[in-house]
């Protein structure tokens, strides 16, 4: 059984995102998120992200697109062209059709936190994420969500 946590910027300020993390006693973030340069970002955009994480908490840092949605799917669900249920759909079936469990080594999620941009977990696809890969990996991640 492999440790994994999930956590969304939006709403968390520096020192609580970073304490959340540490408390957590996370090793690894694995970023999923498809836009992660974003200026709105803040202390998330990922290259500033990757040298926080390492400074502030010895904490590694990990891009994985792999997790990520399509612009397409991200991009409607967003402007409200796409039911939650209808985005959920459409994304399970995006990582499914790229093999994501066959991708992505099961070891990277042990003491590992995803990460997104949704302040809670309830409608973001890092949730799905981890929850197909559970799934396909005959549940050996044991996943708690960091707000």
């Amino acid at each position: 059984m492999m440790q994994t946590f999930t956590i969304g910027f939006t709403g968390k300020t520096a020192e609580k995102f970073f304490r959340l993390l540490q408390a957590a006693q996370v090793k690894n973030l694995l970023d999923v998120r498809l836009n992660n340069t974003s200026q709105l970002a803040g202390y998330a955009k990922k290259e500033d992200l990757r040298f926080f994480l390492k400074e502030v908490a010895g904490i590694d840092y990990r891009e994985v697109k792999d997790l990520a949605p399509s612009k397409a799917i991200l991009s409607s669900y967003q402007k409200g062209g796409l039911s939650w249920e209808r985005y959920e759909d459409l994304y399970l079936g995006e990582i499914a059709k790229r093999s994501v469990e066959r991708l992505l080594e099961p070891s990277w999620f042990d003491q590992s936190c995803l990460l997104c941009s949704e302040h809670e977990p309830h409608f973001c696809h890092r949730r799905l994420a981890v929850e197909y890969l559970n799934d396909k990996w005959n549940s050996c991640l044991v996943v708690k969500h960091l707000y």
